[in-house]
């Protein structure tokens, strides 16, 4: 299985010739051209998560592709969406797929909470959407962790990979971040990552890890 890392929260994951879409947001400029897409999650329903240009291009490529996603993204999307919420297990094609948390973190008080679903695909890698979400019971192979956002204080993000320990980490949710600031972030969590004995991978958009 490869990891694919593209701009902020957008993945793709490959497998057995196989690919999946998560979280194709405005913050990517492009989804590129990826081959034979089987299914298509999204986290929750803001925009740096979805974009109506990337999943009509989707569908319009691949039309009987499954996208999951929150109520709320759903009856928002311009695209027929499937509802999942924690707990749900789906398969489509290569891709064993299992949701977990349900809400987004808190940015301010004065913001309403909205639902999040942090996805574990074939048991191996853990993305949490915008949520600090552990799958409880999982022996994370590798971690997506969210590594900058208005809602998130670094030692809370550190709090999250001790938690999770993982063997294998890396930062995503990153467009909000400057250079010297996702440096000084990335710094914090390889800590983190390493109290578990694990590692963690420094990818920029285009960059792949194998599971």
């Amino acid at each position: 299985m490869r990891v694919v890392k593209h701009e902020h929260a957008f993945l793709t994951i490959e497998h057995g010739g196989e690919t999946l879409v998560i979280d194709p947001g405005a913050f990517a400029p492009s989804l590129g051209d990826p081959a034979n897409v089987t299914a298509v999650v999204v986290t929750h329903e803001h925009p740096d998560h979805w974009a109506a240009d990337h999943l009509r291009g989707i569908r319009a490529r691949f039309p009987e592709v499954p996208m999951f996603t929150t109520a709320a993204t759903a009856s928002a999307s311009p695209v027929d969406m499937t509802v999942v919420a924690p707990g749900d297990e789906v398969r489509a094609g290569a891709f064993r797929l299992r949701f977990f948390g349900g809400t987004h973190s808190e940015i301010h008080s004065s913001i309403p909470l909205i639902d999040n679903v942090g996805v574990l695909v074939n048991d191996a890698l853990y993305y949490p959407g915008d949520s600090y979400a552990v799958p409880g019971g999982v022996d994370v192979e590798v971690l997506a962790a969210p590594i900058g956002a208005p809602w998130l204080k670094i030692g809370e993000a550190m709090d999250f990979v001790l938690a999770v320990a993982p063997r294998r980490a890396f930062g995503t949710h990153d467009a909000t971040l400057a250079a010297p600031g996702l440096a000084m972030h990335r710094d914090r969590l390889e800590w983190a990552a390493r109290q578990g004995g694990g590692e963690f991978a420094r990818l920029d958009a285009g960059d792949a890890l194998e599971i």
